[in-house]
């Protein structure tokens, strides 16, 4: 039996809609949608992507895309209950985003405390917003993935008997499902778990996930 350690995606999976998408859509140039589409099909990095989204939006508009970050984001039904089960069971829960700080950790803050949250930071201080990148790939990793989740993972040091599921949707998370001993996967990820044969299970709300991960604690296959 080994002990399971959670690597959670934010943007589209705890919410329910990719928040940067939302922002750009509310405050961006026409020329973000071509930048999405080349992160997306992976024609340029994580990092450069971001950070070329963001610098399309000047930093006198902070508050207001700060208060329309957080209102506009939804959860996703049964994260509240998710985050009580991991720590009723004893389960190291992490959340790792490729998301901003300045919407990241207000969302957050009501559900309680992490082991850990990593995502990417934020600087109003020049014309446009700046993202800034605590949490850059590690030299196993050359994939310029802006807030890199193997390597958060790789960080984290957990023993090597831990069992580690990755949560995600999308192409940020693609990297961190190569490194996972079980995948709870949407959209793009659940796609691309089929196609590379990885261990995985759909889901579409975290009252999904507990079942998931209980069924197999059940079994013995886990232990808390």
């Amino acid at each position: 039996m080994t002990k399971p350690v959670i690597y959670c995606d934010f943007d589209g999976t705890v919410t329910e809609s990719d928040n940067i998408i939302a922002i750009m859509k509310k405050f961006a140039p026409p020329e973000w949608e071509l930048i999405k589409d080349q992160i997306l099909s992976r024609q340029i990095s994580i990092n450069e992507g971001v950070g070329k989204l963001f610098s399309l939006l000047p930093s006198h508009l902070k508050e207001e895309i700060t208060s329309f970050a957080i209102k506009n984001a939804k959860i996703r039904a049964g994260f509240k209950e998710f985050v009580e089960f991991t720590c009723n069971e004893g389960i190291p829960f992490y959340i790792v985003s490729g998301g901003i700080d300045f919407f990241v950790f207000p969302i957050l803050a009501k559900y309680g405390s992490f082991d850990g949250v990593f995502c990417n930071e934020s600087d109003f201080s020049g014309e446009t917003i700046k993202i800034l990148w605590p949490h850059k790939c590690d030299l196993l990793c050359t994939n310029d993935c802006g807030c890199c989740k193997p390597s958060v993972i790789r960080k984290l040091s957990h023993s090597k008997e831990s069992f580690k599921i990755v949560i995600g949707d999308s192409v940020t998370d693609l990297e961190a499902a190569k490194h996972a001993d079980f995948v709870l996967a949407r959209d793009l990820l659940q796609e691309k778990c089929l196609e590379w044969g990885i261990n995985h299970k759909g889901f579409h709300t975290f009252f999904d996930c507990i079942e998931e991960i209980k069924k197999r604690i059940e079994v013995g296959e886990l232990t808390c």
